[in-house]
Protein backbone atom coordinates (compact mmCIF):
# COMPACT_ATOMS: atom_id res chain seq x y z
CA UNK A 1 0.00 0.00 0.00
CA UNK A 2 0.85 3.51 -0.40
CA UNK A 3 4.25 4.26 2.32
CA UNK A 4 2.68 7.61 3.80
CA UNK A 5 3.92 9.04 7.38
CA UNK A 6 1.63 6.46 8.75
CA UNK A 7 1.55 3.78 6.30
CA UNK A 8 0.72 0.10 7.28
CA UNK A 9 -1.09 -2.05 10.15
CA UNK A 10 -0.13 0.04 12.88
CA UNK A 11 -1.43 3.47 11.36
CA UNK A 12 -4.94 1.29 10.25
CA UNK A 13 -5.01 0.48 13.61
CA UNK A 14 -4.51 3.64 15.02
CA UNK A 15 -7.24 4.91 13.03
CA UNK A 16 -10.07 2.58 13.69
CA UNK A 17 -9.54 2.68 17.36
CA UNK A 18 -10.09 6.72 17.48
CA UNK A 19 -12.82 6.25 15.58
CA UNK A 20 -14.52 3.70 17.79
CA UNK A 21 -13.49 6.42 21.11
CA UNK A 22 -16.07 8.86 20.19
CA UNK A 23 -20.08 9.09 20.58
CA UNK A 24 -20.97 11.96 19.26
CA UNK A 25 -21.80 12.32 15.57
CA UNK A 26 -19.77 15.39 14.83
CA UNK A 27 -16.36 14.01 16.94
CA UNK A 28 -16.76 10.84 14.91
CA UNK A 29 -17.36 12.56 11.86
CA UNK A 30 -14.06 14.75 12.48
CA UNK A 31 -12.01 11.82 13.24
CA UNK A 32 -12.77 9.98 10.03
CA UNK A 33 -11.79 13.06 7.99
CA UNK A 34 -8.56 12.98 10.05
CA UNK A 35 -7.71 9.90 9.97
CA UNK A 36 -8.07 9.16 6.69
CA UNK A 37 -6.00 12.66 5.51
CA UNK A 38 -3.02 11.16 7.75
CA UNK A 39 -3.40 7.44 6.51
CA UNK A 40 -2.98 8.44 2.79
CA UNK A 41 -1.05 11.51 3.16
CA UNK A 42 -3.10 13.71 1.32
CA UNK A 43 -3.28 17.59 1.75
CA UNK A 44 -6.76 17.86 2.04
CA UNK A 45 -9.95 15.49 2.86
CA UNK A 46 -14.08 16.05 3.52
CA UNK A 47 -16.61 14.12 4.32
CA UNK A 48 -20.58 15.37 3.54
CA UNK A 49 -23.67 14.14 5.08
CA UNK A 50 -26.20 14.54 2.45
CA UNK A 51 -29.85 15.70 3.11
CA UNK A 52 -32.68 14.97 1.93
CA UNK A 53 -33.08 18.92 -0.22
CA UNK A 54 -29.86 18.08 -2.61
CA UNK A 55 -27.21 19.32 -0.02
CA UNK A 56 -25.35 18.61 2.97
CA UNK A 57 -26.68 18.57 6.64
CA UNK A 58 -22.88 17.66 7.74
CA UNK A 59 -19.67 18.99 6.11
CA UNK A 60 -16.34 18.25 7.44
CA UNK A 61 -12.91 19.37 6.30
CA UNK A 62 -9.30 18.71 7.58
CA UNK A 63 -6.48 20.83 6.15
CA UNK A 64 -8.11 23.71 5.47
CA UNK A 65 -8.10 26.21 8.23
CA UNK A 66 -10.93 28.20 9.87
CA UNK A 67 -10.83 31.37 8.30
CA UNK A 68 -10.01 29.61 4.24
CA UNK A 69 -13.48 27.17 5.59
CA UNK A 70 -15.54 30.68 6.29
CA UNK A 71 -14.33 32.43 3.12
CA UNK A 72 -15.28 29.60 1.10
CA UNK A 73 -19.10 30.42 1.69
CA UNK A 74 -21.97 27.90 2.27
CA UNK A 75 -21.52 24.51 2.06
CA UNK A 76 -21.55 22.32 -1.30
CA UNK A 77 -24.32 21.44 -3.16
CA UNK A 78 -24.44 18.06 -4.03
CA UNK A 79 -23.62 18.43 -7.50
CA UNK A 80 -20.59 17.11 -10.21
CA UNK A 81 -18.35 14.87 -9.11
CA UNK A 82 -20.13 14.99 -5.30
CA UNK A 83 -23.44 13.81 -6.81
CA UNK A 84 -22.31 11.33 -9.01
CA UNK A 85 -20.30 9.55 -5.95
CA UNK A 86 -24.12 9.49 -4.28
CA UNK A 87 -26.40 8.71 -6.40
CA UNK A 88 -23.37 5.82 -8.25
CA UNK A 89 -22.10 4.60 -4.84
CA UNK A 90 -19.37 4.04 -6.21
CA UNK A 91 -15.59 4.90 -6.36
CA UNK A 92 -14.09 8.25 -7.72
CA UNK A 93 -10.13 8.31 -8.49
CA UNK A 94 -9.50 11.04 -10.97
CA UNK A 95 -5.40 11.64 -12.00
CA UNK A 96 -7.13 15.65 -11.79
CA UNK A 97 -9.81 16.61 -10.86
CA UNK A 98 -10.17 19.76 -12.68
CA UNK A 99 -9.77 17.73 -16.49
CA UNK A 100 -12.90 15.58 -15.66
CA UNK A 101 -16.37 16.65 -17.52
CA UNK A 102 -18.24 16.88 -14.93
CA UNK A 103 -16.23 19.28 -12.86
CA UNK A 104 -18.22 22.34 -12.42
CA UNK A 105 -15.55 24.68 -10.58
CA UNK A 106 -15.43 25.84 -6.74
CA UNK A 107 -15.67 29.39 -4.86
CA UNK A 108 -12.52 31.88 -5.30
CA UNK A 109 -11.51 31.15 -2.21
CA UNK A 110 -11.69 27.37 -2.49
CA UNK A 111 -7.83 26.08 -2.53
CA UNK A 112 -6.29 24.74 -5.70
CA UNK A 113 -7.01 20.66 -6.55
CA UNK A 114 -5.93 17.89 -8.54
CA UNK A 115 -5.34 14.02 -8.47
CA UNK A 116 -8.64 13.54 -5.86
CA UNK A 117 -10.15 10.02 -4.44
CA UNK A 118 -13.67 9.84 -3.43
CA UNK A 119 -15.86 7.33 -2.39
CA UNK A 120 -19.82 6.72 -0.79
CA UNK A 121 -19.72 5.40 2.70
CA UNK A 122 -22.67 3.13 2.75
CA UNK A 123 -24.89 1.13 5.71
CA UNK A 124 -26.13 -1.63 4.05
CA UNK A 125 -27.95 -0.27 0.91
CA UNK A 126 -28.16 3.70 1.63
CA UNK A 127 -25.39 6.17 1.13
CA UNK A 128 -24.97 7.67 4.46
CA UNK A 129 -21.94 9.87 3.27
CA UNK A 130 -19.37 10.70 0.83
CA UNK A 131 -15.58 10.92 1.85
CA UNK A 132 -12.73 12.37 -0.44
CA UNK A 133 -9.47 13.48 -0.26
CA UNK A 134 -7.12 15.70 -2.95
CA UNK A 135 -3.38 16.37 -3.39
CA UNK A 136 -1.62 13.44 -2.38
CA UNK A 137 1.63 14.35 -0.52
CA UNK A 138 4.47 13.50 -3.36
CA UNK A 139 6.77 14.15 -6.37
CA UNK A 140 5.14 15.64 -9.03
CA UNK A 141 7.68 16.46 -11.82
CA UNK A 142 6.08 14.14 -14.26
CA UNK A 143 2.22 15.15 -13.95
CA UNK A 144 2.06 13.97 -10.43
CA UNK A 145 1.56 10.89 -8.88
CA UNK A 146 -1.75 10.59 -8.00
CA UNK A 147 -3.59 8.03 -5.21
CA UNK A 148 -3.25 4.71 -6.34
CA UNK A 149 -5.10 1.24 -6.44
CA UNK A 150 -3.69 0.79 -3.01
CA UNK A 151 -5.06 3.70 -1.55
CA UNK A 152 -8.33 3.16 -2.85
CA UNK A 153 -8.79 -0.05 -1.39
CA UNK A 154 -7.44 1.21 2.20
CA UNK A 155 -9.60 3.68 1.93
CA UNK A 156 -12.28 1.39 1.46
CA UNK A 157 -11.61 -0.89 4.32
CA UNK A 158 -11.50 2.73 6.27
CA UNK A 159 -15.13 3.58 4.63
CA UNK A 160 -16.59 0.39 6.04
CA UNK A 161 -15.29 1.06 9.52
CA UNK A 162 -16.56 4.75 9.28
CA UNK A 163 -20.01 3.30 8.35
CA UNK A 164 -20.00 1.51 11.22
CA UNK A 165 -18.60 4.31 13.72
CA UNK A 166 -21.28 6.77 12.28
CA UNK A 167 -24.22 4.53 12.75
CA UNK A 168 -23.18 3.77 16.18
CA UNK A 169 -23.16 7.52 16.89
CA UNK A 170 -26.50 8.21 15.29
CA UNK A 171 -27.88 5.22 17.31
CA UNK A 172 -26.39 6.99 20.18
CA UNK A 173 -26.94 10.30 20.11
CA UNK A 174 -31.08 9.02 19.41
CA UNK A 175 -31.00 7.15 22.68
CA UNK A 176 -29.63 10.05 24.19
CA UNK A 177 -32.97 12.03 22.65
CA UNK A 178 -34.99 9.64 23.74
CA UNK A 179 -33.33 9.57 27.31
CA UNK A 180 -34.08 13.56 27.43
CA UNK A 181 -37.24 13.06 26.26
CA UNK A 182 -38.15 10.42 29.23
CA UNK A 183 -36.56 12.68 32.00
CA UNK A 184 -38.15 15.57 30.35
CA UNK A 185 -41.41 13.89 30.80
CA UNK A 186 -40.63 12.66 34.06
CA UNK A 187 -40.28 15.76 35.37
CA UNK A 188 -42.99 17.29 33.73
CA UNK A 189 -45.43 14.80 35.80
CA UNK A 190 -43.66 15.61 38.85
CA UNK A 191 -44.25 19.30 38.49
CA UNK A 192 -47.86 18.80 37.54
CA UNK A 193 -48.41 16.46 40.62
CA UNK A 194 -46.30 18.75 43.37
CA UNK A 195 -47.70 22.41 41.82
CA UNK A 196 -51.08 20.93 41.49
CA UNK A 197 -51.16 19.77 45.36
CA UNK A 198 -49.63 23.21 46.10
CA UNK A 199 -52.58 25.30 44.41
CA UNK A 200 -55.15 22.56 45.69
CA UNK A 201 -53.91 23.31 49.09
CA UNK A 202 -53.29 27.27 48.49
CA UNK A 203 -57.14 27.43 47.31
CA UNK A 204 -58.94 25.68 49.96
CA UNK A 205 -56.72 27.73 52.64
CA UNK A 206 -58.07 30.82 50.95
CA UNK A 207 -61.22 30.07 50.85
CA UNK A 208 -60.97 29.07 54.57
CA UNK A 209 -59.23 32.80 54.85
CA UNK A 210 -62.45 34.26 53.33
CA UNK A 211 -64.68 32.36 55.53
CA UNK A 212 -62.98 33.62 58.38
CA UNK A 213 -62.29 37.18 57.85
CA UNK A 214 -65.69 38.74 59.40
CA UNK A 215 -66.27 36.58 62.41
CA UNK A 216 -62.68 35.44 63.35
CA UNK A 217 -60.27 38.22 62.00
CA UNK A 218 -57.28 36.39 64.14
CA UNK A 219 -57.95 32.74 62.33
CA UNK A 220 -58.25 34.53 59.08
CA UNK A 221 -54.88 36.55 59.49
CA UNK A 222 -53.06 32.69 60.14
CA UNK A 223 -54.99 31.00 56.95
CA UNK A 224 -53.34 34.37 55.14
CA UNK A 225 -49.46 33.36 56.20
CA UNK A 226 -50.11 30.08 55.26
CA UNK A 227 -51.17 30.88 52.17
CA UNK A 228 -48.44 32.72 51.29
CA UNK A 229 -46.35 30.09 52.74
CA UNK A 230 -47.76 27.74 50.50
CA UNK A 231 -47.63 30.15 47.49
CA UNK A 232 -43.73 30.12 47.87
CA UNK A 233 -43.35 26.61 48.18
CA UNK A 234 -45.13 26.20 44.88
CA UNK A 235 -42.66 29.38 43.49
CA UNK A 236 -40.22 27.11 44.78
CA UNK A 237 -41.26 23.71 43.18
CA UNK A 238 -41.30 25.69 39.53
CA UNK A 239 -38.29 27.53 39.73
CA UNK A 240 -36.36 24.02 40.72
CA UNK A 241 -38.39 22.26 37.53
CA UNK A 242 -37.40 25.15 35.38
CA UNK A 243 -33.93 24.75 36.23
CA UNK A 244 -34.39 20.74 35.48
CA UNK A 245 -36.38 21.06 32.39
CA UNK A 246 -33.73 23.77 30.93
CA UNK A 247 -31.65 21.79 28.44
CA UNK A 248 -27.85 21.42 29.65
CA UNK A 249 -25.12 23.20 28.26
CA UNK A 250 -22.82 20.52 28.86
CA UNK A 251 -21.29 20.53 25.13
CA UNK A 252 -20.50 24.72 25.76
CA UNK A 253 -19.72 25.32 28.88
CA UNK A 254 -18.81 22.13 30.30
CA UNK A 255 -19.90 19.73 33.30
CA UNK A 256 -18.31 22.16 36.25
CA UNK A 257 -20.11 25.42 34.66
CA UNK A 258 -22.85 23.51 34.53
CA UNK A 259 -23.32 22.28 37.67
CA UNK A 260 -22.31 25.78 39.54
CA UNK A 261 -25.00 27.62 37.35
CA UNK A 262 -27.24 25.23 37.97
CA UNK A 263 -26.65 25.03 42.15
CA UNK A 264 -26.69 28.69 42.00
CA UNK A 265 -30.18 29.45 41.00
CA UNK A 266 -31.46 26.12 43.70
CA UNK A 267 -29.67 28.17 46.13
CA UNK A 268 -31.33 31.23 45.54
CA UNK A 269 -34.95 29.07 45.13
CA UNK A 270 -34.89 27.18 47.95
CA UNK A 271 -34.58 28.02 51.77
CA UNK A 272 -31.83 25.49 52.82
CA UNK A 273 -27.88 26.64 51.71
CA UNK A 274 -27.06 25.08 48.70
CA UNK A 275 -23.27 25.01 48.19
CA UNK A 276 -20.76 23.86 44.97
CA UNK A 277 -16.85 23.12 44.67
CA UNK A 278 -15.33 22.08 41.64
CA UNK A 279 -11.54 20.83 42.50
CA UNK A 280 -9.19 20.30 39.38
CA UNK A 281 -12.19 18.28 37.03
CA UNK A 282 -10.55 17.84 33.43
CA UNK A 283 -13.15 17.20 30.45
CA UNK A 284 -14.80 13.86 30.80
CA UNK A 285 -16.60 11.53 28.09
CA UNK A 286 -20.05 13.52 26.79
CA UNK A 287 -21.81 10.01 28.53
CA UNK A 288 -20.14 10.14 32.29
CA UNK A 289 -20.46 14.09 32.37
CA UNK A 290 -24.18 13.48 31.21
CA UNK A 291 -24.75 10.72 34.00
CA UNK A 292 -22.63 13.34 36.45
CA UNK A 293 -25.20 15.62 36.19
CA UNK A 294 -28.47 14.02 36.04
CA UNK A 295 -26.57 11.90 39.41
CA UNK A 296 -26.15 15.63 41.14
CA UNK A 297 -29.93 16.71 40.19
CA UNK A 298 -31.62 13.65 41.54
CA UNK A 299 -29.57 13.97 44.77
CA UNK A 300 -30.28 17.68 44.56
CA UNK A 301 -34.38 16.38 44.37
CA UNK A 302 -34.34 14.62 46.93
CA UNK A 303 -32.00 16.55 49.83
CA UNK A 304 -33.92 19.56 48.85
CA UNK A 305 -37.45 18.18 48.67
CA UNK A 306 -37.56 15.09 50.81
CA UNK A 307 -35.10 15.66 53.88
CA UNK A 308 -35.47 18.91 55.38
CA UNK A 309 -31.86 19.91 54.69
CA UNK A 310 -30.55 23.46 55.76
CA UNK A 311 -27.47 22.66 54.56
CA UNK A 312 -26.49 20.76 51.11
CA UNK A 313 -23.00 20.63 49.86
CA UNK A 314 -21.70 19.49 46.25
CA UNK A 315 -18.31 18.62 45.61
CA UNK A 316 -16.97 17.83 41.82
CA UNK A 317 -13.50 16.45 42.51
CA UNK A 318 -10.81 15.25 39.84
CA UNK A 319 -9.66 11.33 41.19
CA UNK A 320 -7.33 10.26 38.29
CA UNK A 321 -8.20 10.05 35.13
CA UNK A 322 -11.25 10.76 36.19
CA UNK A 323 -14.17 12.12 38.89
CA UNK A 324 -15.71 11.89 41.75
CA UNK A 325 -19.49 13.87 42.85
CA UNK A 326 -20.31 14.25 46.32
CA UNK A 327 -23.69 15.11 47.05
CA UNK A 328 -23.75 15.77 51.36
CA UNK A 329 -26.73 17.20 53.67
CA UNK A 330 -27.60 17.42 57.39
CA UNK A 331 -31.21 16.22 56.64
CA UNK A 332 -33.25 13.40 58.34
CA UNK A 333 -31.60 10.89 56.46
CA UNK A 334 -33.09 7.60 56.07
CA UNK A 335 -32.19 3.86 56.61
CA UNK A 336 -31.09 2.25 52.78
CA UNK A 337 -32.55 -1.11 53.97
CA UNK A 338 -35.46 0.33 54.61
CA UNK A 339 -36.22 2.19 51.95
CA UNK A 340 -35.71 -0.79 49.86
CA UNK A 341 -38.23 -3.04 51.97
CA UNK A 342 -40.58 -0.83 51.42
CA UNK A 343 -40.38 -0.12 47.77
CA UNK A 344 -39.67 3.42 47.72
CA UNK A 345 -36.53 3.80 45.70
CA UNK A 346 -36.08 8.23 46.19
CA UNK A 347 -34.30 7.96 42.86
CA UNK A 348 -31.50 5.47 44.06
CA UNK A 349 -32.22 2.42 41.40
CA UNK A 350 -31.82 5.19 38.24
CA UNK A 351 -28.83 6.63 39.60
CA UNK A 352 -27.11 3.25 40.24
CA UNK A 353 -28.12 2.42 36.63
CA UNK A 354 -27.02 5.76 35.54
CA UNK A 355 -23.61 5.05 37.45
CA UNK A 356 -23.01 1.51 35.90
CA UNK A 357 -24.11 2.74 32.47
CA UNK A 358 -20.99 4.49 32.17
CA UNK A 359 -18.64 2.42 33.94
CA UNK A 360 -19.10 4.26 37.56
CA UNK A 361 -20.36 3.23 40.76
CA UNK A 362 -22.25 4.64 43.26
CA UNK A 363 -22.53 4.49 47.13
CA UNK A 364 -25.14 5.96 49.73
CA UNK A 365 -24.65 6.48 53.07
CA UNK A 366 -27.66 7.37 54.97
CA UNK A 367 -28.47 7.10 58.79
CA UNK A 368 -31.84 8.49 60.40
CA UNK A 369 -31.24 12.54 61.36
CA UNK A 370 -27.87 11.97 60.40
CA UNK A 371 -27.74 13.35 56.88
CA UNK A 372 -27.25 11.36 53.54
CA UNK A 373 -23.94 11.44 50.96
CA UNK A 374 -24.45 10.40 47.55
CA UNK A 375 -21.08 9.46 45.79
CA UNK A 376 -20.58 8.60 42.27
CA UNK A 377 -17.26 7.89 40.37
CA UNK A 378 -16.63 7.80 36.65
CA UNK A 379 -13.17 5.96 35.46
CA UNK A 380 -12.81 8.85 32.85
CA UNK A 381 -11.48 8.53 29.17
Amino acid sequence: MSQGPRSGLAAVSSALLAMSRHLEVRDVLKTIVASARELLDAQYAALGVPDDHGGFAQFVVDGVSDEQWKAIGPLPRQHGILAAMLEDAKVERLADVRKDPRFEGWPSAHPDMSDFLGLPIRDGDEVIGALFLANKNCPKEYGGCGFTADDEELLAILAQHAAIALTNARLYERSRELTIAEERSRLAHELHDAVSQKLFSLRLTAQAATALVDRDPARAKGELHQVAALAAEAADELRAAVVELRPAALDEDGLVATLRTQIQVLDRAHSARVTFAGRGVKALPAAQEEALLRVAQEALHNALRHSGAEHVDVTLDRRGAGAVLRVTDDGGGFDPRTVRRAGRHLGLVSMRDRASGVGGTLTVESEPDKGTTIEMEVPGG
